[in-house]
């Protein structure tokens, strides 16, 4: 008998698959990418089980496509993710997320002070950290760590 590979969530057509997420962060993902409020077709699996990480996630997302700053945005809580552009059933490309050197519009100061917290300023951040995400404010200079970062 042939051994057949079981899919533990369905294909796609034409679209995105995010695999290999921390199971934990796959809600997460979802809300930051705004796939809460998308109208395409959208899949998605938490706990699976994965013989690289023991528990993955992977999100499914049919007719789109991501932008540079989303995919940095999933590597900001998703490190270990991937992404996988499909189009008509077949792989296109696949790529690890990898953390930017510069954060820049859609992350928070952690710092109440700052002034990107109080005036219609431009947001930026220094990773200075990549492998326990550590953020350095441009403006106020203050650190972020990765439990306290906020994407807007």
């Amino acid at each position: 008998m042939e051994a057949r590979k079981i899919l533990q969530v369905s294909a796609i057509e034409n679209g995105t698959v995010i695999d290999h997420i921390p199971a934990e962060a796959v809600f997460t993902v979802i809300r930051i990418l705004g796939l809460d409020k998308c109208e395409k077709p959208i899949t998605f699996g938490t706990n699976l089980d994965s013989k690289k990480f023991g528990k993955k996630g992977i999100i499914k997302v049919s007719e789109k496509y991501f932008e540079d700053e989303d995919i940095d945005k999933i590597a900001l809580v998703a490190p270990t993710a991937s992404l996988i552009e499909i189009k008509d059933f077949m792989v296109t490309n696949k790529r690890q997320v990898e953390i930017p050197d510069v954060v820049e519009g859609y992350v928070k100061c952690f710092n109440p002070k700052c002034v990107t917290n109080n005036q219609n300023v431009h947001r930026k951040f220094y990773v200075v950290d990549k492998e326990d995400l550590k953020l350095k404010c441009h403006y106020c200079e203050k650190f972020t760590k990765k439990e306290n970062i906020t994407i807007l």
